[in-house]
């Protein structure tokens, strides 16, 4: 079975794209990073999105989570502010206790759903959920993957197009062709990058955790209970998320720079 040249030249374009991409830099890490669209863009169209969740939600507005999520998340967003000064920070809680869970969007929107309160037992371990999440938006993880996916339909549609008109190949080989190159895509690119960005946002939320006065040996206990309450999730080649005892072993290593920030800025 013979290729044609512009299914390898398609290839070569996202290898190329991926390499010229990378365009700015991640605070902390110092990561170089793909990033093809205007922050302020994915912030407003962010901003829309969270708004339609609120409405769509039960949220909870009052009570000891609710205050505990806002306090912890002042002092996060304080803790990150020399990193992203005019970011717009809002903490919201949703009253859902079967997902244990949180997650943030471009331009400072973070919801935490109240199912991680089966994890989270005080002030300091939420910090390391909020920290974590406060840490996706600074280094700009949602844009980062927003142009990955751009970059990757863009090559994959290229090279079916050269495919088709080829005419090297039957219809049927040009489909497993296109199917493992997708799976190539998502198993090769895009979740190895998810993953990558799950730690690096261990590594900076970290920071902000202990940089806003949090013991940051929390993180041991808050993944080894998540490590439990996740039991049967996927293997981790096959998960946008490192394993618990990953994330745990990562976390030691950086413990000894995370105490000395604690150190500087625990009340």
């Amino acid at each position: 079975m013979f290729f044609d040249h512009r299914l390898l030249i398609s290839i070569g374009l996202i290898l190329l794209g991926l390499v010229l991409g990378a365009c700015s830099t991640v605070p902390h890490t110092g990561r170089s990073q793909l990033n093809l669209v205007s922050s302020d863009q994915l912030a407003s169209a962010s901003a829309q999105q969270f708004d339609q969740l609120k409405t769509q939600s039960k949220l909870i507005t009052s009570g000891p989570q609710y205050d505990m999520v806002q306090r912890v998340g002042k002092r996060i967003a304080a803790a990150a502010s020399d990193d992203m000064p005019n970011a717009d920070w809002e903490f919201i809680l949703i009253d859902d206790d079967d997902t244990v869970n949180a997650f943030a969007m471009p331009g400072g929107k973070v919801a935490v759903y109240t199912g991680i309160f089966k994890d989270v037992q005080s002030d300091g371990d939420l910090a390391i959920i909020i920290g974590h999440e406060v840490a996706h938006v600074v280094a700009g993880h949602g844009a980062e993957r927003y142009s990955q996916q751009i970059l990757a339909q863009g090559g994959l549609s290229a090279a079916q197009i050269g495919l088709g008109a080829s005419g090297a190949v039957s219809d049927s080989e040009g489909q497993l062709i296109m199917a493992a190159a997708g799976a190539g895509t998502q198993l090769g690119v895009l979740l190895p990058y998810s993953r990558l960005h799950e730690s690096e946002a261990d590594e900076i939320g970290l920071i902000y955790a202990a940089k806003a006065g949090y013991d940051p040996r929390a993180a041991i206990g808050v993944w080894e209970r998540m490590g439990q309450l996740s039991a049967g999730a996927p293997p981790e080649f096959l998960s946008t998320h490192p394993a618990s005892t990953t994330r745990i072993a990562d976390f030691q290593k950086l413990m000894p720079e995370a105490m000395k920030i604690y150190e500087q800025n625990k009340r």
